[in-house]
């Protein structure tokens, strides 16, 4: 099973070996390219998030017990943003998610490094996340 805690804490160790924001801006950009890419037919118009500056597709299939996230985006530094969110909550449960705060965030000090637009589209992903999560868990 999924352990969104224990992504987090290797998400952490990982931005620990760099040194400098450029590495670990390098390092998300990195990420981003390793993505799996949506198809043509994934990248709709009721996929794409709103509250993103840059174009982002998000696809979440599951059930409570596992939610798989997939996304993808036109900008390099957004796309290793969605790399860590996959990374952390795409095979948790519904239940997992909403009990994960995403603090690897503040953790690795991407807060006070990421744009005003970029950090809205982080917490826009998130909002979709946790909304998709909810919709699976009504008595939350």
């Amino acid at each position: 099973m999924h352990d969104p805690d224990q992504a987090q804490q290797d998400i952490i160790s990982d931005f620990s070996l760099f040194d400098s924001w450029l590495d670990k801006y390098q390092y998300l950009i990195d990420l981003g390219k390793a993505l799996e890419p949506l198809s043509e037919a994934e990248r709709t118009e009721d996929r794409l998030l709103h509250g993103c500056q840059s174009r982002v597709w998000l696809v979440i299939e599951g059930d409570a017990d596992c939610l798989v996230i997939r996304a993808n985006s036109d900008a390099a530094i957004v796309s290793g943003l969605i790399a860590l969110l996959i990374r952390v909550y795409s095979g948790a449960s519904a239940e997992q998610i909403l009990n994960t705060k995403p603090e690897f965030i503040e953790a690795i000090g991407l807060q006070q490094h990421l744009s005003a637009t970029r950090a809205n589209g982080l917490h826009a992903m998130l909002n979709a996340i946790y909304a998709t999560a909810k919709h699976y868990t009504p008595d939350k």
